[in-house]
């Protein structure tokens, strides 16, 4: 259940979105699969041509340096990443590949990003591309070079990668970067940026809930950590949805306190149209519970039920 003062001006009719803020990084090659499944926390054999996937790319110590959506076109891998994160992840990922045979590179100006959410966005996609999206949230399709991935959303929400985005540009009503962050936090989706890199472990930013951790695919780095925290059920942190009263936006990685106690940390956060800001943020499990979990400036969270 979402309570209707989680729901934004945005959700309430169809929007499209410029996601150029965020961008691609391309795998290629004989070896791409294998490369990336020693890699990444979710199993990578599941991505198809039909099924993207969220997943993360951890330190040695389990924490999550990036996280992405990885989907698949052409018999390539696609990471959908901030761009931000972008040239730091490729310098890192190319140090990895070694003699394999695996091609990496940014290909965000070669094939554009547009979001699009709302009641209306499947019909509107239907009528601009001339076939219906997937019906399957994680899904995906690819027809005459546009691919289209369905992700979750408190209404139905796409990602579409097409070389020529003008129709799908005014078809919608046009909405800012800060607009799609908003709907990604009512979501639960965290985004790991450099401020808040190789802070958390996956679940404290609850992607087995989200679908982003295979327990099973095998080896890759930081595996042995997850795992352990899985298993042993010793996780002491959570991801929370909040609603703060507070004219100045919290920043990914600012300090949350109960009294004088530092209890957690900010993962992202977005303005509220109708006022103060809607906040992911991992808190300790055992403070949870209180209504008096603060910013540093002092005000409070008002913690709110995830759609998951």
């Amino acid at each position: 259940m979402i309570y209707i003062y989680t729901m934004t001006k945005e959700s309430r009719f169809d929007i499209i979105t410029d996601l150029s803020h965020f961008g691609l990084i391309k795998v290629s090659g004989d070896e791409a699969e294998k490369f990336l499944q020693g890699q990444f926390t979710n199993d990578v054999r599941q991505v198809t041509d039909n099924q993207s996937q969220l997943s993360a790319w951890c330190s040695i110590k389990g924490r999550i340096i990036v996280n992405f959506r990885l989907f698949k076109r052409d018999k390539a891998y696609y990471l959908f990443l901030p761009q931000e994160s972008l040239a730091a992840t490729l310098k890192r990922l190319q140090m990895y590949v070694l003699r394999a045979a695996v091609k990496l590179e940014e290909v965000s100006e070669s094939l554009v990003c547009i979001g699009i959410a709302g009641s209306n966005s499947t019909q509107i996609l239907t009528d601009c591309l001339g076939f219906a999206p997937p019906t399957e949230i994680n899904g995906s399709l690819t027809q005459e070079q546009i691919t289209v991935l369905q992700i979750p959303g408190i209404q139905a929400r796409y990602l579409v990668f097409t070389e020529n985005p003008q129709n799908l540009l005014q078809s919608a009503q046009p909405a800012g970067a800060a607009a799609w962050q908003l709907l990604d936090i009512l979501a639960g989706l965290p985004q790991i940026i450099p401020a808040t890199s190789d802070s958390f472990v996956p679940q404290m930013v609850n992607y087995e809930a989200l679908g982003g951790v295979n327990f099973k695919k095998g080896c890759y780095t930081g595996q042995e950590i997850v795992a352990r925290l899985q298993y042993l059920g010793t996780l002491k942190r959570r991801m929370y949805l909040a609603k703060i009263e507070t004219t100045n936006l919290p920043q990914p990685g600012d300090a949350l306190y109960l009294s004088e106690e530092n209890v957690g940390k900010i993962v992202n956060a977005a303005k509220h149209p109708d006022g103060g800001a809607i906040v992911l943020a991992v808190i300790k499990i055992s403070s949870a519970d209180s209504n008096e979990i603060h910013l540093q400036s002092g005000e409070c969270l008002k913690f709110l039920e995830l759609p998951y």
